[in-house]
Formats: C-alpha cells, sequence, structure tokens
C-alpha cells in the first residue's frame, strides 16, 4: 500500500513537469514568431545597415556632401580669379611692349631727324664756305680785270660811261655777265658802244666775265 501511494505521486509529478514544459516551449515560440513578424521601426535604435533609414541620408553623410560641394565651389572661384589674373597680367604686359616700342620709334624718328638737320646744316655751311672762298678768288681776279673798265665806268663802277650807258654799280652779278658775253659775241650794241665793249672783253674767258661781273656787283 505505502509502494503504491509513492509510486502515484511520481507519476503525478512527472505528468505536471511534462505539461508545464510543453506550455512553456509554446510561449516560447509564439513569442518567437511575433518577434520576427514584427517590423523593425526607426528611432528604436534597430534601422537597417549603412545607417539609412526610410533611404534618408545620415547627418554625417550630408555633411561630408556639403563639405565637398563648397570646396568644388571655392576651386572652381579660384580657378577664375587666377585665370582673370593672367589676363590682366598679360594685357598689362602687352600695354607695356607697345608703348615700349612705340617710345623707341619716336625717339629713333628723332635721332634720324637731328641726323639729318645737322646733315643739312654742314652742307649749307660747306656750300657757303665754298662760295665765300669762290667770290674771293672771283673778287680778286675780277678787280684785276676791271682796271681796263674803270677809265670809262669810273673806279667805283658808278660812272655812266660816255654819258649814256648806265652806272655798272648796282647791277647784278649775273646780269653783268650776260651782258658782257652778249658783247663778246657781237649781239649786243647798247648805246652804240657794241665794238668798243667788244674789243674789250674779247680777250676774256668765261671764268674772267665771271670774276670781273661778281667784282663789279660788289661795288
Amino acid at each position: 500500500m505505502k509502494k503504491l501511494t509513492v509510486l502515484s505521486m511520481i507519476a503525478a509529478s512527472l505528468l505536471l513537469t511534462a505539461c508545464g514544459d510543453s506550455a512553456t516551449g509554446a510561449e516560447a515560440k509564439a513569442a518567437t514568431e511575433t518577434k520576427t513578424e514584427a517590423p523593425m521601426k526607426c528611432g528604436e535604435g534597430k534601422c537597417g545597415a549603412a545607417g539609412k533609414c526610410g533611404g534618408e541620408k545620415s547627418a554625417t553623410t550630408e555633411a561630408k556632401d556639403a563639405v565637398t560641394n563648397a570646396a568644388e565651389k571655392v576651386k572652381a572661384a579660384a580657378a577664375q580669379k587666377a585665370t582673370e589674373a593672367a589676363d590682366a597680367v598679360k594685357a598689362k604686359a602687352t600695354e607695356a611692349v607697345d608703348s615700349a616700342k612705340e617710345a623707341a620709334s619716336s625717339a629713333a624718328d628723332a635721332v634720324k631727324e637731328k641726323a639729318a638737320s645737322a646733315v643739312d646744316s654742314a652742307k649749307a655751311a660747306a656750300g657757303s664756305a665754298a662760295a665765300a672762298v669762290a667770290s674771293a678768288v672771283d673778287t680778286g681776279a675780277g678787280k684785276g680785270l676791271y682796271a681796263k673798265c674803270a677809265g670809262c665806268h669810273g673806279a667805283d663802277g658808278k660812272t655812266k660811261a660816255m654819258g649814256k650807258a648806265p652806272a655798272l654799280a648796282g647791277q647784278s652779278a649775273a646780269d653783268l655777265e650776260t651782258n658782257l658775253k652778249a658783247y663778246k659775241a657781237g649781239t649786243r650794241n647798247e648805246h652804240g658802244m657794241g665794238m668798243l665793249m667788244k674789243g674789250q672783253v674779247a680777250s676774256m674767258s668765261d671764268d674772267d666775265i665771271k670774276a670781273i661781273s661778281a667784282y663789279i656787283a660788289g661795288l
């Protein structure tokens, strides 16, 4: 009787334990299924991979993008400013070169003009000197040639020959030379003095006539 009672109690305990384990297992399974089916929600620390929530970028990613965009804008602005500065420097350099060329050209023209003026002045001075020398020579020779003319025309060339011919003084050397050559050729007979004058100048060369004409014009 005691053995039967003990066996009955053991059987009842095993049955209760088995039932309790079954109930606990069912509850655990139900809880697991519930957790598996429940969707993850943002704000509960259960966002998906790559730190994204609902397809939106995180604050860190947005900050990085903003910094990258700002850097690109600064880079582009710096490149533009550098290009503008380079163009400005190039323009200034070109302007300076053009100004230098113009100044050099003006200086060269001025030097050339001065040189030409100096050459012309030198030529004029040389010509004047030569003319003065020639005049001095002609005057010296002409004075000796005029000695035989002074009896009729006066030592100063102001006497009217035979009271008819005009005074020689005051006439140009060119006119006197032309008249004397005409007397020598026999084509001039002013106041009937053609033959007389022809005899006077017949022995004179063209240089002699030029010399005496220059002397008389200087009286």
